[in-house]
């Protein structure tokens, strides 16, 4: 019997770890939490205010069964070792687990594996500490506070607008879409013109006058310089410099998913969830690995191990003139240092080695981070950039061009970096120091509003202002979507009506709250009790003081938005009938509710299947059930009660002569065992 349970959070993890472990350890899931706040007490928040914000906590119904199972396998063993995620949401787990199992200090530890390998998982059996209580805390006040600021503000944007829900980082990142969708509404184009001269082998653009910078505003005054302009030019001066172009950091959490969505055109969510994956174990020819060290992390450092293996595998491949030097954070603000950057777990474990085993998406994505960790330790790249000025009547033209004269980290990352090469013929060994051009033309153009927040931009944004986790960005760029706040349009976000509505409600009301400043700071808080700097329960009682009293103002004086009218009247009363939103989409109801519950039923066009088999007139249709589910069932119900689950076919099987259908690609009887 082994001695040690060990308890990690994804059960794809257990088939990893327990390769690496010996008989004396078994090694177990929670599945995620295994606990949440309930919605009792005041407001329904779960949180005893009044008692420095107890939180009650309530099992996951799922979860029972999966608790009993842990709670008997504990019973077995002489120590649990809690290996839930390590950052502070798995704090938060492995505490709760810690606390539902009854375990005590003598019989428990915890430890964190950055990565799931056997180095990984072995070196953090052997640095087992306790659980992190300050971890705990902090996760636990963004748990309450996000919990009090969901439900409150939800209930009051659901009473008094369109809208359906309201969010602490979700609401400022709505309000950043509709500041710039209105800088967009206010722009106002100007008019410019550029003229070019067209050379055999490059182009050049007029961009002085008397070396004095020139803006041409309409097309009389582009005229007016062609005038002058003939088609001989003079070399005034060809300058030539070396720029070095140094590689990025490592990859973080946030700049993972920008990179992800700009280069493999990947949703914060499919990189998070592939990113997981990579993390959790892949199964290559002989072995079960992680390919990536921990996907949640503000850091950029490397393990000093992984540095000198790269460094000893850039010597070997390319030779000691592309080693470079270890990037360092210059970002000191809310960085939780805990762990690495994401990298490899093996430098060695190259992404064409391992492409037989990976998903088209998980290879993409391993590559970029192999790479982008690869070419973080290479030698800067040497560009030769080349400037020539030509004179024509005292108007200066530029042509500018560049070469690269040392490759550097461009060996391994040219594929993500735009590094072509664009030659300037050797204009200073002209002799003549003159050049006649093909052409001069002129162009009209308009400046260009800000452009709108694609995903990687809103991310970057949200990262460089500290609001938010970038651990959360996938979900809440799912929330705006969903509540329909946003469109996606060419891959940028457009604020819908009720997105414009429900922000301009929020600053109404809540705009020292719903902001970027305060939702920096309220980070920069739940930083400090991580930390052990600040009191959990005091963080919250100054955001409830200040919170509570304006939500009771806008409770009382927000208007509530008036149900648009149909133009038709309730049949049963009398009153105007309104279009209302409910849980499943509008529908129209009266105006008079409640004293009045008409409800207009709209006529359902039915998708007719086939035939009913058990009464005469019926005809099997697509259903949906409460709760959104397809299934097919006969029209005459209550009549007649034929229903299946699987699509019916309008043929009957040949062994029972009950009706056939069809799940995937498979046809069934839907009484017998009979399939084809």
């Amino acid at each position: 019997m082994a001695k040690n349970l060990v308890i990690v959070e994804s059960p794809t993890k257990v088939k990893s770890i327990s390769k690496y472990l010996g008989p004396d350890y078994t090694v177990t899931s929670s599945k995620g939490h295994i606990r949440d706040l309930s919605t009792k007490g005041k407001f329904g928040l779960g949180v005893d205010i009044e008692n420095n914000f107890k939180p009650d906590y309530k099992t996951i119904s799922e979860k029972k069964k999966v608790i009993d199972e842990l709670k008997k396998e504990a019973k077995n063993v002489d120590n649990v070792i809690l290996a839930t995620d390590p950052d502070r949401e798995g704090e938060a787990i492995a505490w709760h687990i810690y606390d539902v199992l009854g375990l005590d200090d003598n019989h428990y530890s915890r430890v964190l594996f950055p990565e799931i390998t056997k180095k990984g998982v072995t070196e953090g059996i052997k640095n087992a500490g306790k659980i992190d209580k300050n971890l705990v805390n902090s996760q636990e006040t963004r748990r309450i506070l996000d919990r009090i600021i969901g439900f409150r503000l939800s209930k009051l944007i659901k009473s008094k607008t369109d809208g359906t829900s309201a969010g602490r980082v979700q609401s400022v990142a709505l309000k950043l879409i509709v500041d710039k969708e209105r800088e967009i509404q206010a722009f106002i184009p100007e008019e410019y013109w550029t003229i070019t001269a067209k050379f055999k082998e490059f182009n050049a653009d007029l961009f002085q006058y008397k070396h004095k910078k020139i803006e041409i505003k309409n097309e009389l005054e582009a005229n007016e310089i062609l005038d002058k302009l003939n088609n001989t030019f003079e070399i005034e001066s060809v300058d030539k410099k070396e720029k070095q172009k140094a590689s990025k950091a490592p990859f973080t959490t946030s700049t993972m998913q920008q990179e992800a969505s700009s280069k493999l055109r990947f949703g914060a969510k499919k990189t998070m969830s592939v990113a997981q994956k990579l993390y959790e174990g892949i199964d290559l020819e002989n072995e079960t690995v992680g390919l990536i060290t921990y996907m949640r992390t503000d850091s950029i450092r490397l393990a000093d191990e992984f540095v000198r293996e790269t460094y000893n595998f850039i010597e070997t491949k390319y030779g000691k003139e592309y080693i470079g030097r270890v990037k360092v954070s210059k970002k000191t603000d809310n960085v939780q240092d805990g762990h690495e950057a994401i990298r490899p777990t093996s430098i060695t474990r190259t992404p064409e080695s391992v492409k037989p085993y990976l998903k088209d998406d998980e290879f993409k994505l391993y590559r970029l981070i192999y790479y982008r960790a690869l070419a973080s330790l290479m030698k800067e790249a040497k560009v030769e950039g080349t400037t020539a000025i030509l004179n024509n009547n005292d108007y200066q033209f530029k042509a500018t061009g560049q070469i690269i004269v040392f490759d550097g980290y461009l060996k391994v990352y040219s594929d993500y970096e735009d590094t072509k090469d664009t030659v300037l013929p050797p204009l200073d060994t002209y002799q003549s120091k003159v050049i006649v051009s093909n052409d001069i033309t002129k162009d009209q153009h308009f400046t260009q509003p800000p452009a709108r927040y694609t995903e990687a931009k809103l991310i970057k944004e949200m990262d460089e202002l500290g609001i938010g986790r970038p651990s959360t960005y996938a979900t809440i760029m799912d929330n705006i979507k969903n509540r329909g706040y946003v469109n996606l349009v060419e891959k940028k976000f457009v604020p819908t009506e009720i997105g414009f509505e429900v922000t301009d409600k929020l600053q109404e009301y809540f705009n020292h709250i719903i902001n970027v400043e305060y939702t920096a700071n309220m980070e920069t808080d739940l930083d400090k009790v991580a930390e052990g700097k600040e009191i959990w329960y005091k963080v919250l009682d100054n955001f409830f003081k200040e919170f509570e009293p304006k939500l009771e103002e806008a409770l009382e004086k927000m208007p509530k938005k008036e149900a648009e009218q149909t133009g038709e009247m309730c049949p049963e009363c009398g009153h105007p009938l309104v279009i209302r939103k409910g849980k499943y989409g509008e529908f129209v109801a009266c105006s008079n509710f409640p004293a009045c519950k008409y409800i207009k039923q709209e006529p359902k066009e039915e998708t007719i299947i086939c035939d009913c088999p058990n009464c005469k007139d019926g005809k099997i249709v697509e259903k949906k059930s409460r709760r959104g589910k397809i299934f097919y069932g006969c029209n005459n119900y209550p009549k007649c009660k034929t229903a299946y689950w699987d699509k019916p076919i309008d043929e009957k099987c040949p062994e029972c002569g009950s009706m056939l259908t069809e799940k995937k690609d498979k046809i069934k009887c839907s009484s017998c065992d009979f399939t084809k």
